[in-house]
Formats: C-alpha cells, sequence, structure tokens
C-alpha cells in the first residue's frame, strides 16, 4: 500500500516509516521544522519529505493516511487551521488512522512484543534489549526512539517479517541413511518496542502502549510527567496498569523494585508473572560500579557487565533488559556479554567533539529527573574536580509549562555551570535557577548562549548539551565558536 505519514520525522513515526518502506510499502509522509538524526534516516531510505501540512497534499491519493500525535486540530491566531492536511482528510473522508493502530495490525501481529515502558530510559533500555537478542541470535524486529549505535537504524523488521507468518527455520529434505531427527522448533518472531505512555493520535487518547500487546513487559521507572496530557501521577499509574491488563498469563511484567508509584500499579492487579530488578530485594539487583558490576539473581552472582555507560540509570536500564531476556532463555550471562559491546544510542551521552581540549556532548535529557541522572554520569565519569558546563533547553511540553521548574537547582547540583535557553517559554528561568545563583546564567537566543558559554569555556572542559530537539544547532556551533575563540 502507499502511506502518507502525517508527522513522519518524530522518532516514532520516522521508526514506523521504516518498518513500512522495509516490508515493501511506498511511503510519503510531511513535517515541519525537521532535524537529525530522523531526517537523514528518512532521506537515507529514499523517503519523500514534504516541508508542513498544505492542503494540496491529498492529491498524493495514498491508500491510507497515518496520523501522529503532534497532528491537532488547532487554530492559528487569524483562525486558520495549523494543520490543513489533517482537515481535508476530515473533509473528504480520507481513511486515516493512528502510527500505534498501524504497526499493531501490520507489523506486530503474530509476533511475541516485548514492550519497554517508562518515564526515563526507555530508549536506551529498547536498544539493550534489541542488541542482547540480536548477540544471542534471535534476529530481533525493533522500534526504537533514536538510532541506536549497535545497528545503525532506529527500527527494523527483523527475522519473520511477515506478520503473523510462522517462524520456521528452513531445513534441507533429509537423505537416506541420515539419522532421523526430531524436527526444529519454530522459531519465534520477536519484537523489541519503545512503549510510550504519551497519547495515541488526537482522536485516540489512550496511551500509545495499549495498542502494542505486549507478552514480554519492562515498567522501568515511573513518575510524574506529560503535564499537557495527564493531570496528576495517579493518571499515568492508570495508564500503565490499562498495560499491565494487556500482559497474557504466560507472559511476564519486568518492574523496578525502587518505585512505588509501579507497587500501586501492581497491587492494582497483575495476572502474570513478575520479575522485579533494581533494589536489593529484588529477583535481579546489581553490585559495583555503573561500569563494572556483578549481576545478581535472587542474590546469586550470575554475570558481569563490563562497558563504558556511566550512571546509576544505566546499571538499572541493564537489569531490566537482562529480566527481559531471561523471559525468552537468554541467560544473564549471556545477556551480560552482549551489553559489553552496547556502544548506546545517539544523542545519548554522545560525543560529538573536542576542540582545545573541551569536550562537548549531546544527549536527549530534559525531564529534571534525567537531567539529574544525566549529569551525576558524567561526573562520575570525569570525576570531582573536572568541570561540566550543564547547557540545556526546557523543551517539552511538560517544561514549558513549567511544572517542574522548581526542580532544576536540583538536576544540576553535579553540574560546575549551568545554561539555560529561556526561549519560548512562559516562565521566569532567572527566577527558578536564582537558588544556583552565579553558576547558572540564562540566555534568550542561541546567540547570546553561545556567547556565555564561550566566555565560560576553559581547556578540559566537559560541555554536556541537553534537549529533546535540535536545539538550534547548538553543538555544531559551539565547536565552531570554540575552535575561533
Amino acid at each position: 500500500m502507499h502511506i502518507h505519514i502525517l508527522g513522519i520525522c518524530g522518532t516514532f513515526m520516522g521508526g514506523l516509516a521504516a518498518l513500512a518502506r522495509e516490508a515493501g510499502h511506498k511511503v510519503t509522509g510531511c513535517d515541519a521544522g525537521v532535524y537529525p538524526p530522523m531526517s537523514d534516516q528518512l532521506r537515507a531510505l529514499d523517503i519523500e519529505l514534504i516541508e508542513g501540512y498544505d492542503a494540496a497534499q491529498l492529491a498524493l491519493q495514498p491508500d491510507i493516511y497515518v496520523i501522529g500525535n503532534v497532528v491537532s486540530r488547532a487554530r492559528t491566531a487569524d483562525g486558520s487551521p495549523k494543520f490543513p492536511l489533517m482537515e481535508a482528510i476530515l473533509d473528504t473522508g480520507a481513511p486515516y488512522t493512528s502510527g500505534p493502530q498501524w504497526l499493531a495490525e501490520h507489523v506486530l501481529q503474530g509476533r511475541h512484543v516485548l514492550a519497554v515502558a517508562g518515564t526515563h530510559g526507555k530508549t536506551t533500555t529498547t536498544a539493550m534489549l534489541a542488541w542482547i537478542l540480536e548477540a544471542s541470535g534471535h534476529q530481533p524486529g525493533f522500534l526504537v526512539g533514536g538510532v541506536p549505535l549497535n545497528f545503525g537504524v532506529s527500527a527494523r523488521l527483523g527475522g519473520g517479517a511477515v506478520a503473523g507468518a510462522a517462524q520456521v527455520k528452513e531445513e534441507p529434505a533429509q537423505r537416506a541413511g541420515d539419522t532421523e531427527q526430531p524436527p526444529l522448533p519454530p522459531r519465534r518472531a520477536y519484537f523489541v518496542i519503545e512503549a510510550d505512555e504519551y497519547d495515541t493520535a488526537f482522536f485516540d487518547k489512550r496511551s500509545k502502549f495499549v495498542h502494542y500487546r505486549p507478552r514480554t513487559a519492562v515498567l522501568n521507572n515511573l513518575e510524574f510527567d506529560h503535564a499537557d496530557i495527564f493531570d496528576d501521577l495517579a493518571a499515568i499509574e492508570r495508564q500503565f496498569h490499562h498495560l499491565v491488563r494487556t500482559v497474557p498469563a504466560s507472559g511476564r511484567v519486568v518492574v523496578n523494585g525502587l518505585e512505588e508509584s509501579l507497587d500501586r500499579v501492581l497491587h492494582a492487579g497483575c495476572w502474570s508473572e513478575v520479575r522485579s530488578f533494581g533494589a536489593a530485594v529484588s529477583d535481579f539487583s546489581a553490585r559495583g560500579e555503573p561500569h563494572d558490576f556483578e549481576v545478581l539473581q535472587q542474590g546469586r552472582p550470575v554475570a558481569r557487565v563490563r562497558w563504558p555507560l556511566t550512571g546509576v540509570h544505566n546499571q538499572l536500564n541493564a537489569l531490566a533488559a537482562i529480566a527481559a531476556a531471561e523471559h525468552l532463555g537468554v541467560a544473564p550471562e549471556v545477556a551480560a556479554r552482549a551489553l559489553g559491546e552496547f556502544q548506546n544510542v545517539k544523542r545519548r551521552m554522545e560525543v560529538l567533539g573536542t576542540v582545545r581540549d573541551i569536550t562537548v556532548y549531546d544527549d536527549f535529557a530534559h525531564h529534571p529527573t534525567a537531567i539529574r541522572t544525566t549529569v551525576d554520569g558524567l561526573r562520575r565519569k570525569v570525576g570531582p574536580q573536572a568541570r561540566i558546563l550543564a547547557v540545556f533547553e526546557p523543551r517539552s511540553n511538560t517544561m514549558k509549562l513549567g511544572t517542574m521548574k522548581a526542580q532544576l537547582p536540583w538536576s544540576l547540583e553535579e553540574a560546575t555551570l549551568a545554561f539555560c535557553h529561556s526561549g519560548g517559554l512562559g516562565w521566569d528561568a532567572r527566577e527558578a535557577l536564582a537558588p544556583m545563583g552565579a553558576r547558572a546564567q540564562v540566555a534568550d537566543s542561541i546567540d547570546e548562549l553561545l556567547r556565555q558559554v564561550v566566555a565560560a569555556a576553559r581547556p578540559g572542559d566537559h560541555i554536556l548539551c541537553m534537549s529533546n530537539g535540535g536545539f538550534g544547532g547548538v553543538h555544531q556551533k559551539l565547536l565552531d565558536a570554540l575552535g575561533r575563540a
């Protein structure tokens, strides 16, 4: 079929586009304000990208429009629709669906789905789990909200590309005189997916993950986020319980044993096997530093992870991935060995360059807890004496609302200096960061932000840029400006 995707450059929709293209469908799409890495990946797949949402795209006459949750019925100041193509689709009665629903019907059907949910760490843990399965010979399909460096793409169909097809390994016909062997069992088709609690589309306000119907579900952590669509933490817990309700009795729920919110989710009802991780009394726990630790299963050492990743959050992500893979029969020792070769995900503490002995990193962190764990991870890596310059923009819908602005000084405690881009905020970033005193500066534009950071930077510094968007290309601009300084 020909599918036309509205909002194609989002990490989820871009991955869906790659899967559809690999499955043989014709794929086109539109978006506004595109930025790497997704735009680069789509162009590499020769997927036509159209800038904007003009109604003239109806002339493409696709078999179905797949609608991303960036699309709405919003109006501009003059009363015209913000997404005229969506209005035209509705007016003409053209067929449309959501991304999660299309994925469930055309890719996930008939597969063993492993879904990774949580406020933080979904992308990294999904990438870890996919790599563990790949390294252990399972050839999983996956859709990750980023680009795992081990794979170089954010999505693929994997073994058993046709949804619902029998996954039986082809064997040569038995010859006379051969010792008779029992038939091989069918090889399961596994699909690992990042399971987002954000809503599905403007016409389907359920969380995306209720469409996925996983057999293995990871609940990595749970705290308040997405203040634009959830009133409070209890509302998000309710959505997580909807996910738990979809896991079959033969399935497994892997849950962070350190999270009271997840205790409440499971207390509301769970009908599947549960395996916990993180706490000392959990089924899977860790002993040692995040970059080199023993994996304990019910208190007994079963594996060791040695890798370049830092931060307690990544240690917990690893335990979650190991516990999920064990549900498929992958021994923790095998999983740990695979993690030793894990290369992380683009925009997850990614080193973009070093100029004048100043290293510039890119990271996706945007929620205060994620900012804190990211800065803490870098602090553990570079040591207590090194200077960390945290450069960030509160860009997510939750942060733009100012719901968590009071947590920002806490999130930046381990940074030497902090620089905030305040463009587009409806609240006073200077007031929010006032408890940090002279350690924090605020800039209303990218140019001003660059001047502040370059003026403060010294040889040996580590500049950590954090945003869930393109951040105005600040990373390369910093490297260029530092080179000229």
